[in-house]
């Protein structure tokens, strides 16, 4: 169905109808903790979009204005209301794992993981219940941004390992029932790429089309857009006289996925590796492909509200849609192949032209907004209040339907660990993993686990920005301390949200258990919490873990049913699980103090408890009933 085309004259009732609009303003109630509702007020929802400016005071601008219009057009299409009916998948039921590799198993004491070294641990995975591992970059790679500057897409990094054992660990998996999902980075290759080596040799080369380059001024960028990783999102060759983008790290240069000579290697290379074994990709970035056609200055409004300026030119560009549909026909075309997007800024409505069925585009995406509270970014310093947690579940659950499927996160190798941003004390930790885990494994789609968050790992005590490994993390200082701010102040605002809390080693055993040489990052040395000592524990974050995954692979209402929110005390929230005559009942405490809530229904059957009986509810208890 197509969307209705905005203009100025349209009106604010009109933007919020418009699926990108809606998820727009939801997005911005969320950060202010208001409720978008204020919409309904018929004198709101009449206003023209022109008449912001002078209402506003100047606040907003007409430029704004136009910006925003201009966005909207990047979005032809409105949802279908709820995608269809429910279609069964494998990756709907599955357990996903995400491995980096760096950090995982050594296997030859070189101080650096492997791929033999994840061989060497599948027996784990399978116990612990996993059935499909994701594997973030093992591609032949200079390691400026840890494996996501790819230099060659066909070969691996040597300090992982062979292409042959690359086939092994496939097998492995294979044989232990078990699917393999890559990382695949296509938004941008390393400097150091062929394709862009040539562009930069020669004026002539088709392989100058593959990047965005452009003359002029050493001096003067050819736009106003930032960089995610500091600074300028333009990098200066001088050999060349050219500009390069890079959204991220100066050494990833941004492709262009105009170029369709471009596309089709892209294409070709996925089918090479799915010729190898593997089973799906997790697209890192994927919503940044499209750019808006001359890169035009970025809105100055729009970068100070959301921190970079150019990115409503490309989150959610023109021809998006087209290059994931064709993506999905050419690359994904075998249904059991899944394609999970990483797509930063992507609300629910726009969530849903990207994975509905109707669409062959994604079969999940990864959003981020759950990640902080309203206001806060990554390097805020500040306990992480639950309750956001809740509003934010309650409405994706609802929002999604019986045709569309979320992936369902709290780690990754891009942030902090969620246990110590939620509450960062010793004594709290374990209940807060359990707490965290029973959301994960109960509420509607996919469970992905980050290594160690299986046991409760928990942020480092890092001392010095010697200690830090991380690209971002180190340009971000650098930045801070140009700008004047004193060195303990730099170091508290980086490390509150530094990327290397959870790419320290994996710990399998009080001694760190990851190698027998010196990790290349080493962490703060504490491997209290670890593999070898919540092995066979019952009242363990492990075997927690292990619970949860085993009743959710044996009850159908646990992965496809109905969610249904209670009415319940803003620190409390309780879910019911329907589906097919079966009924589950979840009841979690949001806080660090006991809750007693309402009793469950007669006759119900507790299955698991983490803290308290009945009606009463420890610090971040949680409690999962049977009902029927």
């Amino acid at each position: 169905m197509p969307a209705r085309e905005l203009t100025r004259r349209s009106r604010v009732r009109e933007l919020y109808a418009h699926p990108l609009g809606r998820d727009v303003v939801e997005s911005l109630a969320l950060q202010v903790g208001r409720s978008p509702r204020w919409i309904d007020n018929p004198f709101v929802g009449s206003l023209r979009l022109s008449a912001l400016p002078r209402l506003t005071g100047g606040r907003i601008d007409d430029a704004f204005v136009d910006a925003l219009v201009a966005l909207m057009a990047t979005v032809p299409d409105v949802p279908a209301p709820n995608g269809g009916p429910l279609r069964e998948a494998w990756f709907k039921e599955a357990v996903f794992y995400q491995v980096y590799p760096r950090s995982f198993q050594d296997s030859d004491g070189d101080g650096i993981g492997d791929l033999r070294g994840i061989l060497s641990r599948l027996d784990y995975l399978k116990g612990l219940g996993v059935d499909a591992l994701w594997l973030s970059p093992i591609y032949d790679s200079p390691m400026d941004d840890m494996g996501y500057d790819i230099r060659d897409y066909r070969a691996i990094l040597a300090e992982f390992g062979t292409l042959d054992d690359f086939d092994a660990l496939v097998a492995g998996l294979h044989e232990r029932g078990m699917r393999l999902v890559m990382d695949l980075v296509v938004n941008h290759t390393s400097d150091e790429h062929p394709w862009f080596q040539e562009a930069l040799r020669d004026l002539s080369s088709p392989y100058r089309d593959y990047y965005f380059l452009r003359e002029g001024d050493p001096g003067t960028p050819p736009n106003n857009w930032k960089s995610f990783f500091s600074g300028s999102a333009w990098r200066w060759f001088p050999e060349a006289g050219l500009w390069g983008l890079h959204l991220f790290s100066s050494k990833q240069m941004d492709l262009n996925w105009e170029n369709e000579r471009m596309r089709a290697e892209i294409v070709d290379m996925v089918r090479w590796w799915r010729d190898r074994g593997v089973d799906g990709f997790r697209l890192d970035v994927i919503n940044y492909i499209s750019k808006t056609p001359g890169l035009p200055d970025g809105n100055r409004l729009i970068g100070d509200l959301i921190g970079w300026t150019g990115m409503e030119h490309y989150f959610h560009g023109p021809r998006l849609h087209h290059h994931l549909r064709q993506l999905r026909a050419e690359a994904f075309d075998d249904p059991d192949c899944v394609a999970i997007g990483e797509t930063p800024g992507i609300g629910p409505q726009m969530g849903k032209l990207m994975v509905g069925d109707d669409r062959r585009e994604l079969d999940m995406v990864f959003n981020f907004e759950h990640l902080e509270n309203p206001g806060k970014d990554r390097f805020d310093d500040y306990r992480y209040d639950l309750a956001y947690l809740k509003r934010y579940y309650t409405r994706w659950q609802a929002e999604y339907g019986t045709g569309y499927w979320m992936s369902l996160f709290f780690d990754n190798h891009d942030n902090p660990r969620f246990v110590s941003k939620v509450d960062p004390r010793p004594e709290h930790a374990a209940a807060v993993a359990k707490l965290l885990a029973t959301i994960q494994f109960t509420l509607r789609g996919t469970p992905f686990l980050y290594q160690g968050q299986e046991i409760g790992m928990v942020n480092q005590a890092f001392t010095s920005l010697d200690q830090l490994r991380d690209v971002e993390s180190i340009n971000r200082a650098a930045e801070l301390a140009a700008s004047g701010m004193d060195a303990d102040a730099v170091f508290a605002r980086v490390v509150a949200g530094s990327r290397d809390h959870t790419r320290v080693p994996m710990a399998w055993d009080a001694a760190g258990g990851f190698t027998t040489g010196a990790p290349w990052i080493e962490g703060d040395g504490d491997h209290t919490i670890n593999v070898a000592d919540q092995e066979g524990d019952p009242a363990s974050v492990l075997e927690w873990h292990r619970r949860l995954i085993a009743l959710r692979r044996e009850n159908r209402a646990l992965v496809y049913g109905d969610t249904v929110t209670e009415r319940s005390a803003k620190r409390v929230w309780r879910y019911r699980r329907r589906f097919e005559g079966s009924e589950f009942l979840v009841v979690l405490n949001l806080t660090d103090r006991p809750v007693r809530t309402s009793a469950p229904p007669a006759g119900a059957e507790l299955l698991l408890a983490s803290a308290g009986e009945g009606r009463d509810l420890g610090p971040y208890g949680a409690q999962l009933w049977r009902v029927t």
